[in-house]
């Protein structure tokens, strides 16, 4: 249990007692999910949906996590969303399906007819006023007489990086506040200004903690993911295999300087085949026509390879800013607002950059050992180009071979992942406190919120996951 002066905070189930080992009942226990349905997902920022989903005014999106279901919805004054439920006896009145591999997104526009509710036809506007009760003088005037009681129930929604976030607490810190300094970066990569390609989902038979922290570390990629260990053995060996160094080993001393960014592109296209988004195939060619630049570059290997990267990101700057698309200077970016290969915004949704693209996952429970996993492929487009909106992903089983190859490696993990955790007499997982403390800083954040934490303390240690991809334990001040 967390401490506290007052000794006013809540226990919490199987709490972490040692940072480097994390209870493995907090995977599948019963009361530890219910403790989260009560305390976590109500007091957080949640990925809803992406701004682009509902562009003009009018248009509605159905988000559902947990059982709660809310609709965002784009008004003349701007996007506002409001819990789903009739204000009469509670029926959804729009969507309600359950979250699940058979669940359609629910989505519409409401401009003329407004939201009615299918089981007595009461009404409202987009911005959640009540138009019209059928047979209001049936019902007591006291029941009738305050309009906001018969108006929707707003929730907290915020705009942040082309997404809007929504907050069952209507006292929670700003979106911005809860995230802190990444907020900025993000910003400076034009996040706000990507599109979807495309969007997967799968249910995963895993709690959604499981499935999150496959993404936490590298450490896993030469077992998992060997493709791209073989492509690029020095980097991730550099990182992982011996004690790490201030930087990574990107190329090979026995190889000449165009021998070693054919190996990096060769690793790049894997990522790009793998990943889609994460590298772009546009960014792939720009890198491929610059194999073979080597004048000016340092004879020191590994220092070149570092500068003829800040070339190709030169290159993919120019180009791609020649042809409309709203890219930032990548090599001014980097080096003024750096991100890290995985940043999260806890709690269900991370991002995945390289260049300027990036993919994006969501993961929300459907129960301790159940949740549903999306995917986006994101890039930029030229103003004007941009596709129609993803409305909804296409759902897949997990273990489907249309899923790109890199999460389908990664699929194959968790679920058995998921089974271990029962294995008799394993108790907790022991974690690395160098390079898996993102697991741990994840895991204790939990903990503040089911034990009651003041929001600010929350907020300054979430604040602290902001490039801690990789890292190491940090001392949250909780």
């Amino acid at each position: 249990m967390l401490k506290s002066a007052d000794g006013g905070l809540r226990p919490v189930p199987f709490p972490i007692e040692d940072p480097e080992r994390i209870p493995v009942k907090r995977y599948f226990d019963a009361d530890f999910y219910q403790a989260e349905l009560d305390h976590l997902w109500p007091n957080v920022w949640q990925m809803a949906c992406r701004e682009e989903q509902i562009p003009e005014v009018g248009d509605w999106i159905e988000y559902e996590n947990v059982g709660k279901s809310v609709i965002v919805v784009r008004t003349a004054s701007g996007v506002k969303a409001f819990h789903n439920a009739c204000r009469h006896r509670g029926v959804p009145f729009a969507g309600g399906t359950p979250l699940g591999a058979s669940h359609p997104t629910a989505h519409g526009n409401c401009s003329k007819s407004g939201f009615v509710c299918p089981f007595h036809g009461w009404r409202w506007n987009m911005d959640g006023e009540s138009t019209k009760i059928y047979g209001k003088h049936l019902f007591s005037e006291h029941q009738m007489q305050d309009a906001a009681e018969l108006n929707l129930i707003p929730c907290r929604a915020e705009t942040f990086i082309g997404c809007v976030w929504i907050n069952h607490d209507n006292d929670a810190l700003p979106v911005r506040e809860s995230i802190g300094p990444l907020a900025d970066r993000l910003d400076a990569h034009n996040v706000d200004k990507l599109r979807a390609e495309w969007c997967y989902a799968a249910v995963l038979p895993a709690n959604w903690k499981i499935a999150m922290e496959a993404f936490m570390e590298g450490y896993h990629v030469q077992q998992t993911h060997p493709q791209l260990q073989h492509a690029a053995p020095m980097m991730y060996d550099s990182m992982y295999a011996v004690p790490r160094g201030a930087f990574p080993q990107m190329a090979m001393d026995d190889l000449s300087h165009t021998e070693n960014q054919e190996l990096q592109v060769k690793s790049m296209a894997l990522l790009g085949e793998g990943m889609a988004g994460m590298i772009h195939a546009k960014e792939v060619d720009i890198a491929r026509n610059m194999i073979g630049v080597e004048e000016g570059l340092p004879e020191d290997k590994n220092q070149a390879m570092f500068m003829w990267l800040g070339m190709v990101m030169h290159q993919i700057s120019e180009r791609l800013k020649a042809a409309g698309e709203p890219i930032p200077d990548l090599c001014a970016v980097t080096q003024s607002h750096p991100i890290n290969a995985v940043e999260f915004l806890f709690p269900h949704y991370f991002l995945l950059p390289y260049f300027s693209s990036m993919s994006a996952y969501r993961i929300r429970p459907l129960g301790p050992e159940s949740c549903f996993f999306e995917i986006w492929s994101l890039t930029f487009f030229p103003e004007g180009q941009e596709p129609e909106p993803i409305m909804e992903p296409t759902v897949l089983p997990y273990d489907s071979p249309e899923f790109p190859p890199i999460p389908r490696q990664d699929y194959a993990n968790i679920p058995i992942q998921q089974k271990g955790v029962h294995a008799s007499g394993f108790e907790f997982m022991r974690l690395s406190s160098q390079i898996e403390g993102m697991i741990s800083n994840y895991q204790r954040i939990i903990d503040g919120y089911l034990a009651g934490a003041p929001a600010e303390k929350l907020a300054a240690a979430t604040n602290k996951l902001g490039g801690n991809f990789d890292g190491k334990i940090e001392d949250l001040g909780l």
